[in-house]
């Protein structure tokens, strides 16, 4: 990817992919807030990498003008901790539905917010599978029956935000995909944010989920930050427990009032990156993405020197017998 020195406009940021969600999807409302974010704060194209698994959501990456990675089911979250460790000067930004970072994702969810890892996650949360017709994602209400249901939802829902808060994101955030403003802003702010971050974005599924629309949000949601003496941040870590607290009370409310806003931000905590720097001071300045790995077409480090560093540092490893000793074994 060739660097532009001009400003970032936001069509800098748009790729002539189709976009061909249905008509009225929340996605769409992410998607212009993110590239709207990116460009407000003038990261380059090359200085961004949107990783994405599978799902409606999953095809984000196709229509942004940066580095994009679409990846398996699940395992969006694992590709951009390679990528953010091997290149910390990126902008990492996960973009994934409730049901691929929340289902089969679960533990890399959780992983994320223990390492505190300056990855920004998007959830996509409309409560359905809507790229395999409707059926329930972990983030629907237990009781409720959307349209491609034929009964009732059995199983109790995932509160995205009490995961986020239990698993130690130390900014979490919750989005609405119609407020493109809003989001825009509460996007900004994660990204900015030294550490894990992630926002859960209620959306409507035009398509199959029939309970929860755009009516229904209209309706219900208000904004954390015109709710009065609401404040989030903590300034010194013997307020984590308190802010903590608040923050697990705001993240069960649902129903007649869904908050959205920033719950909770903790900048106060050491990220990964610093604690590795702890251990190899040159990390920050030669992260392994900067490290030469050939000299004149030929690899610096060649099969023995594995060999040896295997040997001293991991495991011992033997030389591989030839095929005469392998025979005699055999026999």
């Amino acid at each position: 990817m060739e660097p532009k020195t001009k400003a970032v406009q936001t069509f800098d940021y748009k790729t002539n992919v189709w976009v061909d969600w249905c008509p009225g999807c929340g996605d769409y409302g992410i998607l212009t807030a993110l590239q709207k974010a990116l460009s407000d704060l003038q990261l380059k194209p090359w200085e961004v990498a949107i990783v994405s698994g599978i799902g409606c959501s999953g095809k984000t990456p196709h229509f942004i003008y940066a580095n994009g990675i679409h990846t398996l089911h699940g395992r969006a979250i694992p590709f951009a901790t390679g990528i953010k460790l091997a290149n910390p000067d990126l902008t990492v930004i996960v973009d994934g539905g409730d049901g691929d970072l929340l289902g089969i994702g679960a533990d890399h969810f959780v992983a994320l917010g223990r390492r505190n890892l300056d990855i920004t996650v998007i959830i996509h949360d409309n409560q359905v599978y809507g790229l395999t017709k409707g059926q329930a994602s972990p983030t629907l209400p237990s009781g409720v029956k959307t349209k491609a249901l034929p009964k009732p939802n059995l199983q109790d829902a995932v509160n995205p935000i009490a995961l986020a808060l239990a698993s130690g994101y130390t900014f979490v955030a919750r989005g609405y995909a119609m407020d493109v403003q809003h989001l825009t802003w509460l996007i900004k702010e994660a990204i900015k944010h030294p550490g894990s971050a992630v926002i859960d974005v209620l959306q409507p599924c035009v398509t199959y989920n029939d309970v929860y629309t755009t009516q229904w949000y209209r309706q219900h949601v208000y904004k954390l930050e015109e709710s009065g003496n609401w404040d989030p941040i903590v300034r010194d870590p013997s307020e984590r427990d308190e802010k903590l607290a608040k923050a697990l009370i705001k993240a069960r409310e649902w129903g007649e009032r869904v908050p959205i806003g920033i719950f909770y931000k903790d900048e106060t905590r050491p990220t990964l990156e610093d604690k590795i720097k702890t251990r190899i001071p040159s990390y920050r300045s030669r992260p392994p993405a900067r490290t030469a790995i050939d000299v004149d077409g030929k690899p610096i480090i060649t099969s023995k020197d594995l060999r040896t560093i295997f040997s001293r540092y991991l495991v011992g490893v033997k030389p591989r017998p030839n095929n005469k000793q392998n025979r005699e074994v055999n026999t």
